[in-house]
């Protein structure tokens, strides 16, 4: 009788071998490179597409969505080609393109961004897909083809595929862990990339080197195709070196850049991710450009009896102008900066004249967390001109964090918060409910064309626990030279109807601001 169960059948002679499993440290590498390497991609895309159409919580959801496609699609035709291909003939071809696909990313982005630069979602999704969608799948394409390699005996497959699996998501915790924390605060953004391709690109032709050596495994790419692959990473460098880029400086939350003004020389303009954020003149600090801070100048003309100093608290610094505006205007005023961006700061210094001293302070951080540490009743006059991008931070926009300002606040002391909003105004209508449900006294100033939805516009919302020098502010408004109104009581309350009032547990801030 035959030793051979006759219900399993013998493999064919001239079946072909298996392919040959990989080391299993070579292995891991791999499929931890390739792993971690997609989730650099997707942390640094957030800051090349930023100059272009913001960072909000659209923006930052269709990068994470863009990443999460592209794992998708790139393990299941990983897969798929590994049930067809000896996957060793691929591996290193798959990490030379998605270096190359890396590298293009740079070029793609800076001319496509000028052409997507906005808010509107199909922009967003369309640039963040340029951006992510081919290098991601390229490199998540990987995994597949290792775990084909290694799963020699089928007993051992659930171990195989758990140990790889373990290792690819330690590879993304690590990417996202050290590209958040050390690489973006060290490197500019186009630096990571391109050293990422050339990672990328060194350990595909390094791993062809060894698998030729060591099994004789011919890659699948005939000599015409490297040569194609060739030619591209060189056109992909030319790009990279002829692409515009929008950035002088760039820090680890903005892309920065400072333009002379070409109507008066001493006028400096600070751009913060292509959008303008600060004017100074470096020669008349009392001289305010945009509409919302000669708002602000003519609130604290009012405030306090002139040339009386104050203690003043700046949620967001940018150029600084209204700090240095109080300090002109009222001597030995304490201005007090909390600013998020300490390169940002350091940019100022150089090419925007500030000096930092007793009366001028700049402390560096989150303008919540800093606000805590505080004393109660310390501060006269508070400015909040925080932006992320043209949108105020979810987290400074809500009562707990106007409950904070208000302790802040000697009885007296006056609040006022610079935001932006369009039509129909959800947001600014929010935001004051917000601030009304912490203060007793509530007013707003905005041109015209915005109270009646014709115009998106800054908004300036003015509160107090005091009643507010109401009658002193319009008459300064008529001498500005854009026109803007007041509103306050009834009329107030009537415009903010029944908007909700916006909490650290709920706060839409990017969903009020989106166009119904």
């Amino acid at each position: 009788m035959s030793s051979t169960s006759p219900d399993i059948a013998a493999a064919p002679a001239d079946a072909p071998a298996p392919p040959r499993a990989l080391p299993n440290g070579l292995a891991a590498f791999l499929v931890f490179l390739s792993s971690g390497a997609v989730l650099v991609l997707e942390t640094v895309s957030l800051r090349l597409v930023g100059p272009y159409v913001g960072v909000t919580l659209q923006v930052t959801s269709s990068v994470i969505g863009m990443a999460l496609a592209a794992i998708a699609y790139g393990a299941w035709f990983g897969g798929w080609l590994a049930d067809r291909r000896d996957p060793r003939t691929m591996l290193a071809p798959a990490l030379v393109l998605a270096g190359i696909a890396t590298a293009v990313t740079l070029p793609i982005v800076r001319y496509a961004g000028e052409l997507l630069r906005g808010g509107a979602a199909s922009g967003v999704l369309l640039l963040t897909a340029v951006t992510v969608l081919l290098p991601a799948a390229l490199l998540a394409g990987i995994t597949p083809l290792v775990v084909k390699l290694q799963l020699a005996d089928l007993r051992r497959t659930g171990q195989v595929v758990g140990k790889l699996s373990g290792i690819g998501t330690l590879g993304g915790i690590t990417a996202t862990l050290g590209t958040g924390f050390i690489l973006v605060a060290a490197l500019p953004s186009s630096v990571i990339v391109l050293a990422l391709a050339a990672v990328l690109g060194v350990t595909g032709l390094a791993l062809g080197f060894w698998l030729r050596r060591h099994s004789g495994t011919e890659l699948s790419t005939p000599g015409r195709a490297k040569a194609a692959l060739a030619l591209l990473g060189l056109a992909a460098a030319g790009l990279t070196a002829a692409a515009p880029n929008p950035c002088d400086v760039e820090t680890a939350y903005h892309c920065a850049r400072v333009e002379v003004d070409p109507q008066w020389p001493p006028g400096r303009t600070l751009y913060l991710n292509s959008a303008e954020h600060s004017y100074v003149d470096l020669g008349e600090p009392t001289h305010l450009k945009y509409a919302y801070t000669q708002w602000i100048g003519a609130v604290a003309d009012v405030a306090r009896p002139a040339r009386q100093s104050m203690d003043a608290l700046h949620l967001g610094g940018g150029g600084f102008t209204v700090p240095h505006y109080l300090a002109a205007t009222r001597p030995g005023t304490d201005n007090l900066v909390f600013e998020l961006d300490g390169e940002l700061v350091e940019l100022d210094r150089r090419e925007l004249g500030l000096r930092t001293g007793a009366d001028m302070r700049a402390r560096v951080g989150d303008a919540r967390v800093l606000l805590r540490g505080e004393p109660t009743d310390s501060r006269d006059f508070v400015v909040g001109d925080a932006f992320g991008h043209l949108v105020v931070p979810w987290h400074l926009a809500t009562r707990e964090m106007a409950a904070d300002v208000r302790r802040v606040l000697r009885p007296g002391g006056v609040y006022v918060q610079n935001v932006i909003d369009y039509p129909p105004g959800r947001f600014i209508r929010s935001e004051v409910a917000t601030v009304a449900a912490e203060f007793a006294h509530v007013a707003l100033i905005a041109p015209p064309g915005a109270f009646d939805g014709r115009q998106g516009a800054n908004f300036l919302i003015i509160a107090s626990d005091a009643p507010l020098p109401l009658a002193a502010i319009p008459p300064r408004l008529t001498l500005l030279p854009e026109p803007a109104e007041l509103l306050d009581g009834a009329k107030l309350r009537d415009w903010v109807g029944d908007a909700m009032v916006l909490t650290d547990d709920y706060a839409p801030v990017d969903q009020l601001l989106a166009t119904p």
